[in-house]
């Protein structure tokens, strides 16, 4: 209801691009700082269970550590990633992209999962400038001993569920 995801095979490695678009009520601005790395991310991605901020380049481009809650009835262990991330002005929008690194020791309890090029573009409609298309470009690999389904199931209702969290966070 919220958001249609859809994925074909990644030309960046052996998993799957997964684009997820919907229409969210709100401004450009107010979204994409609901999903940039920051203070907001954590009071409402259900998935997200820590996000730390290990250094600050500029003004919207950083390196990330974040961690994620098992899935599936943790058949999907809590991975973490290290990502650089970069939000900027694109046309009419904003674009936040990021890509994971190679970055410090991997803690305890978690394998370390990568995020291939991945971006979120976050533009008016024209009709309704109230209202956003948010477009999202996913490639993350999980890494870990997982069967190609699990990890389906778990990219596609996280992705949906992505949405759907983000819409409630927006009328608090």
């Amino acid at each position: 209801k919220d958001a249609t995801v859809w994925r074909k095979p990644s030309e960046e490695f052996s998993g799957y691009l997964y684009k997820a678009q919907g229409v969210v009520e709100d401004v450009t601005n107010r979204i994409v700082d609901h999903i940039r790395p920051g203070p907001y991310r954590l009071d409402w991605d259900s998935l997200m269970t820590s996000m730390d901020i290990m250094e600050t380049f500029e003004e919207n481009c950083c390196v990330m550590r974040y961690t994620t809650a098992g899935q599936l009835w943790n058949i999907v262990a809590p991975r973490e990633f290290v990502d650089f991330s970069y939000t900027t002005s694109y046309e009419d929008g904003l674009l936040s992209c990021g890509i994971s690194l190679d970055y410090g020791e991997v803690r305890p309890n978690f394998v370390r999962g990568f995020n291939h090029p991945c971006g979120w573009f976050c533009v008016p409609l024209k009709d309704y400038p109230s209202h956003s298309l948010l477009t999202g470009y996913i490639q993350t690999e999980l890494r870990g001993m997982l069967p190609q389904s699990a990890v389906d199931t778990a990219m596609s209702s996280t992705l949906a569920n992505f949405y759907s969290d983000l819409k409630k966070a927006l009328k608090t």
